[in-house]
């Protein structure tokens, strides 16, 4: 007799328990911010994606409270039927203004954005090639297109034009990497692979999530703090971060390649439009940080002095520049009964293992934030250093 799904998820469930690696689901009971209110607990909040601290921030929430007023809660619409407002058509330029690009595509998340990609550009005769560590979007908008794949090694550069040697003679060729990799707060070789995309004649694609508002002179992200902005064919990038850290995603580049993805990106084409109110704190997030930089530059020194405080106490952390620190154990129920501990200390930090990471490679994944004080980064270190004695992560 076959096991029903219901008894076979409940197994999964018990083996997950065992091994001490099932991750709690924990309730925020306000908005987010520096310090937030969590399962009856006030903590500081060291694991968002609120680079910028504009998720709670007034002109943030003024602007979706207008918006709502103005334009309603949503379309009940895709795009190409009733679903866009003169909001979108703004914010897509407003998004092509600061990435000095010619037109923009907005979805409803860049998982979307990735998923949809590919398949309206390349076909069996073309050639899609992808970093081995590239975001998990990115890995199954591949799977979705026709296109003959080839992975190649995290950041090898060798190995990447060996492929674009072997991808020649096919049709089309492009290229995608991650701007910054999420899980090791690392900036990718994008000198490098623009070198060789431009070399074999390949279109250059950054998703650039993490580094879009976080990373540059002005915001610009990985390709700006790289210098290579206008060597990049296409970007993509999430609203749901820095951006307003809502909703949405969107992609950037030519005016021909962002209008053929409106006839045929599935994954444009068959959701819903972008709430109002998420398009219009989106759009006002990008106008504060063409106005004035500052909160970049806020995290990227929070960043800096973070990590050295870590690094000094003795904890195994990347090189790197990015707020996404990651503080090395090891085990995965280690990490998970760490970010338990933590929690307890007043730090809320999640911890990540197998299979989001490799075996022996999971982490803490701690996150810094424009609006962490030198307290607050203080109050953090204090916390990782008795939690790590405690479980012999630092002598």
């Amino acid at each position: 007799m076959s096991t029903s799904l219901t008894e076979f998820c409940r197994a999964e469930i018990a083996a997950l328990k065992d091994a001490k690696t099932w991750k709690k689901e924990r309730v925020l009971e306000g908005p987010t911010g520096a310090r937030v209110r969590v399962d009856g607990r006030d903590v500081l909040m060291l694991t968002s994606n609120n680079y910028l601290g504009f998720a709670n921030h007034p002109r943030i929430v003024e602007a979706a409270k207008k918006a709502l007023d103005r334009w309603g809660n949503g379309l009940g619409s895709v795009r190409f039927i009733c679903g866009t407002q003169a909001l979108h058509k703004e914010l897509e330029a407003t998004i092509s203004k600061f990435f000095g690009t010619e037109d923009t595509i907005l979805y409803m998340s860049c998982w979307n954005a990735n998923e949809g990609l590919f398949a309206p550009l390349l076909g069996e005769e073309d050639g899609l090639l992808t970093d081995a560590l590239n975001h998990a979007s990115i890995i199954d908008g591949t799977r979705l297109c026709k296109a003959k794949r080839f992975v190649t090694p995290h950041g090898d550069l060798s190995a990447l034009e060996k492929a674009l040697q072997e991808a020649a003679t096919l049709r089309r060729r492009l290229f995608i990497t991650d701007g910054v990799f999420s899980m090791e707060g690392e900036i990718g070789p994008l000198g490098g692979f623009a070198d060789l995309c431009e070399k074999y004649d390949t279109a250059f694609v950054v998703d650039d999530s993490h580094a879009t508002g976080v990373l540059g002179k002005t915001g610009r992200g990985s390709a700006e703090e790289m210098g290579v902005m206008k060597r990049v064919t296409l970007f993509t990038s999430t609203l749901g971060k820095a951006m307003g850290s809502a909703a949405g995603g969107f992609t950037t580049g030519p005016a021909p390649v962002v209008d053929l993805l409106r006839q045929r990106s599935r994954t444009s084409l068959f959701s819903n439009a972008l709430p109002p109110a998420v398009a219009a704190a989106s759009l006002e997030a990008f106008r504060m940080l063409m106005e004035d930089p500052s909160p970049a530059h806020r995290v990227q020194k929070n960043a800096l002095t973070f990590r050295t405080r870590m690094k000094a106490a003795g904890f195994k952390i990347p090189d790197g520049i990015h707020p996404i620190v990651p503080v090395i154990v090891g085990d995965t129920a280690k990490a998970l009964a760490m970010s338990d501990a933590l929690f307890q200390k007043g730090v809320y930090v999640s911890g990540f293992g197998f299979p989001v990471v490799p075996q022996g490679h999971a982490r803490l994944r701690c996150q810094i934030s424009a609006i962490h004080t030198e307290a607050d980064l203080d109050e953090a270190v204090d916390a990782f250093v008795k939690v790590g004695k405690e479980f012999g992560a630092i002598a």
